[in-house]
């Protein structure tokens, strides 16, 4: 039995790393923004918020899902 070398792309395995932690914390952020905005009255902003929130979300799974 022969034995096959791995090989890891690092680079892309940064980029991966890196932009799932922007991503993350955008969304954590937006998130938090739509409440603090929610608890001053308003209706618009956080409902849009929100959304953006979710259509990320939403994209998110599609991509695991789909490929």
């Amino acid at each position: 039995m022969r034995s096959r070398a791995v090989h890891i792309d690092w680079t892309g395995l940064g980029q991966v790393l890196g932009v799932s932690l922007v991503l993350g914390a955008g969304v954590v952020t937006l998130f938090s923004a739509g409440i603090a905005i929610a608890d001053r009255g308003h209706r618009v902003v956080p409902a849009v918020s929100f959304l953006a929130c979710a259509a990320l979300v939403a994209y998110g799974i599609c991509l695991v899902a789909l490929h």
